[in-house]
């Protein structure tokens, strides 16, 4: 597809039609309530939670469309000037609320961009997703598959969702004196909260706006802004960090709960010790798979003794291996029933990103054969880079990563995604931004945990989403 037609998480000038696979800020940077720069077209969830992420914005330029059905674009192609028409379908991506895939088709041939998105191999959905995508490329051929790459290594492997549910309700259930809080995003996780919520037969406490991003999802009965009413608490994520719980216990005895695929290393980020900043490195990940009895570099246990249990990194802290993004063995099933012609992947700032062609190009078809030999010597050198990583000190591997990063092609087309996204946090009775607050008890006032007055202080996210 020609550059100057559409564009996908992407949003800068020069598309004549763009599109948006969900809410979260990664895929929604360069966005704001002014941009005018022509249609938007995304989900109807999506549609329907825009204006809690950009108020202000002009309505008018959203176009929904259901998934499941094509919907098709008159454009122009840029270079000869005549009109084309281009076929687009929405797939649920299974990431978060109003999350999809866009399956492109047109002249330019079949693409299809998966956005963030987790493909279970078992549970809900399963079956009915599979016939989705097979019955819209109707044994035409994949030219082009824009994958979420993010957890693309075969050191990573998750439970399914309601697994790692399971394991978070463990935790809680197994600390009945503790007050509970668990680092989520302002979309995403309402499955995980839901499952806590029925399963305990509690309400669960969150901010003012996830309570409003609650109450559109139509969950009303299960989250509440009291603190009264629950000893577990729904947070922030940027907002949790070591300093904090450490804080909170001077209070009373707390733990926090940390739902995530990655397994993030414990260090001291400028005196806060936020654990959830990055993406381990390359000697953190060896040295984990090395050997189970052998100290690792983020100084885990493992509770259960299996790779897909939760981990307490912390005297307070847990983390879990609840994903939103699929695993290793998921993203190869999914490739094995797609068989594109060719990969790419989106997420291009991780440090420990591997080019999916490496893994994968055994599964495509003689096109993405052609490419991976053209692009063997850049490969190999990435690689090595990522070997080479492993024994590099800390200043070394960032100068390798990014090196590595600026060889990766650039997609005028569709959104390449950044990993990580700062934040803010902003008490609305005094308007005082605090970066991830270094001060545990004003941490604790901030969050709603721990609040003089009796009535828990708003939270909002300067950097949204």
């Amino acid at each position: 597809m020609e550059s100057g037609m559409i564009s996908v998480d992407k949003w800068s000038s020069g598309s004549q039609a763009y599109f948006l696979t969900h809410l979260h800020a990664d895929h929604t940077a360069g966005l704001s309530y002014t941009w005018k720069r022509g249609p938007l077209f995304c989900s109807r969830l999506t549609a329907k939670l825009f204006p809690c992420k950009f108020p202000g914005f002009d309505l008018s330029l959203l176009r929904i469309l259901d998934i499941g059905c094509w919907h098709s674009l008159s454009l122009t192609t840029p270079s000869t000037g005549s009109a084309t028409t281009v076929f687009v379908k929405a797939i649920d991506a299974h990431h978060c609320p109003g999350s999809v895939m866009y399956l492109f088709r047109g002249e330019f041939g079949c693409m299809l961009f998966t956005g963030d998105f987790r493909w279970e191999t078992t549970g809900n959905g399963v079956e009915s997703g599979r016939a989705m995508l097979l019955d819209a490329l109707k044994n035409e051929t994949l030219d082009t598959l824009y994958l979420d790459n993010t957890y693309c290594n075969p050191r990573y492997s998750f439970p399914s969702r309601e697994g790692a549910a399971k394991q978070v309700v463990d935790i809680i259930t197994s600390h009945p004196a503790h007050e509970v809080i668990i680092g989520i995003d302002s979309v995403g996780k309402e499955d995980l909260l839901l499952y806590i919520s029925r399963t305990l037969n509690i309400k669960i406490w969150v901010w003012p706006e996830r309570l409003q991003i609650m109450h559109l999802l139509g969950f009303h009965e299960n989250f509440t802004t009291q603190t009264s009413l629950t000893r577990v608490r729904a947070v922030p994520r940027y907002s949790f960090s070591i300093e904090t719980l450490e804080g909170l216990n001077t209070l009373r005895p707390t733990i926090g709960v940390m739902p995530s695929g990655l397994p993030w290393a414990i260090k001291a980020v400028k005196g806060n010790r936020n654990l959830f900043g990055s993406c381990p490195s390359a000697s953190c990940l060896k040295k984990e798979n090395s050997s189970k009895d052998s100290t690792s570099c983020s100084k885990t246990r493992n509770l259960e003794g299996d790779s897909a249990r939760a981990k307490r990194y912390h005297e307070y802290i847990y983390v879990v291996p609840y994903s939103d993004h699929s695993c290793f063995s998921e993203i190869q099933e999914f490739i094995e029933l797609l068989r594109p012609v060719k990969i790419k992947g989106i997420v291009a700032s991780s440090s420990c990103y591997i080019d999916p062609s490496y893994y994968f190009d055994h599964l495509c078809g003689t096109k993405q054969a052609f490419w991976r030999i053209n692009r063997k010597l850049e490969n190999d050198e990435e690689v090595c880079a990522v070997e080479a990583a492993e024994t590099k000190p800390a200043a070394e591997v960032t100068s390798t990563a990014t090196r590595r990063k600026r060889r990766i092609d650039q997609v005028d087309v569709f959104g390449i995604r950044n990993q990580q996204n700062g934040i803010q946090l902003t008490c609305m009775q005094s308007n005082e931004v605090v970066s991830r607050p270094s001060q545990p008890a004003r941490a604790a006032e901030i969050l709603g945990l721990h609040n003089p007055v009796g009535s828990p202080l708003a939270v909002s996210w300067a950097n949204g989403f």
